[in-house]
């Protein structure tokens, strides 16, 4: 438009416009916006209802008081109209705390305490256990029969197993103290970790504890790796073909468990112990099987030692310490590092 314009001002409008392919009547209104005067933007009235300056500062000097600090201006408006006053309305109050950036959580709020994490040691069975509660499908929906058990950390095996058909602190005291009996288990021995649920924190289940001299503990909340060895049991439970979709009645579900406990503890090869047995590690016959096995690969290898590459074979060795949540400084033993979880 500016090159239509000079050359107009030299050969005219009509011959510059038609030189260039452009309309007379575009020019004209290009012309017209470049030449018209500017207009100030209006200025709009202040509100007849807006808060004065002396007004928004009494308003900011009550949302800021001690005694308002820490309350919602629902609140404060409500304190105010109780004594008399009324500096504003409650969305003006909302409407000053957000051009001050302090529209968030007014309140005091106690914050969550800092959950250590737990670091637990096993070097031997029947020192550490892990144990949690599980839901088995009952004949219809919305109905569950309830699977407890207790598993030995460093060898796997399931020191006992209980299905009921509610969850309760007076049945996992019972339960843990009848395991604890069973195993023989002497004050200080054991410690007991769970995570953090209703039955684990009950005030029975401590009492019972602390009679019985076993120290508990409890996974951080809303950290599942905190309790790893139940989750993997509960897994291998409820990934196995024979694994019930449903159970008719509580008996069906411990008939159920009466099969899978002792496949699993005397029958099933666990890859975290060296493909041993649990029944196997947790009454020490595991040093009498790594020999068994170094026996029967010795004499392979000195059948076929090419078939060996020239090196002799070494039975592969259940873990000497097992840890939940091993600390930085990493295992004790460089030899043989601990399964860690």
């Amino acid at each position: 438009m500016t090159t239509a314009a000079t050359l107009g001002a030299q050969v005219g409008v009509a011959r510059a416009c038609q030189s260039l392919g452009v309309a007379r009547a575009t020019l004209y209104r290009q012309r017209a916006r470049d030449t018209a005067p500017v207009d100030p933007p209006p200025v709009r009235p202040a509100p007849p209802l807006q808060l004065t300056p002396a007004e928004r500062d009494h308003a900011l000097a009550i949302l800021h008081s001690e005694r308002c600090a820490d309350a919602s201006p629902h609140t404060i408006h409500a304190t105010l109209l109780d004594e008399g006053q009324d500096p504003c309305s409650v969305r003006t109050l909302y409407r000053l705390l957000a051009a001050e950036d302090e529209l968030r959580e007014r309140r005091n709020v106690r914050a969550h305490p800092a959950y250590a994490k737990p670091e637990l040691l096993a070097t031997g069975p029947n020192q550490l256990w892990s144990w949690d509660i599980t839901k088995l499908k009952g004949p219809v929906k919305w109905t569950y029969f309830y699977l407890y058990v207790i598993i030995d950390v460093f060898s796997r095996y399931v020191v006992g197993w209980m299905v009921a058909t509610c969850e309760s602190a007076a049945l996992a005291k019972q339960f843990i103290g009848a395991t604890c009996a069973k195993q023989a288990i002497r004050p200080g021995q054991l410690t007991l970790h769970a995570d953090r649920g209703s039955s684990m924190k009950s005030k029975p289940v401590a009492l019972l504890l602390a009679d019985l001299g076993v120290t508990k503990t409890h996974s951080r909340p809303y950290v599942s790796d905190d309790n790893p060895f139940s989750e993997s049991h509960f897994k291998t439970l409820k990934y196995r073909p024979d694994f019930p979709e449903r159970c008719g009645a509580i008996a069906d579900a411990r008939a159920h468990c009466q099969v899978f406990f002792p496949w699993y503890n005397d029958d099933h090869r666990h890859s975290g112990i060296a493909f041993m047995t649990p029944a196997d590690v947790h009454y020490g016959r595991a040093p009498a099987i790594v020999a068994v096995r170094a026996q029967t690969l010795t004499a392979a290898f000195e059948a076929n030692p090419r078939r060996f590459k020239g090196k002799p074979p070494t039975p592969k060795q259940p873990p000497v310490e097992v840890w939940i949540n091993p600390p930085a400084a990493g295992p004790t033993d460089p030899q043989k590092p601990p399964e860690q979880h």
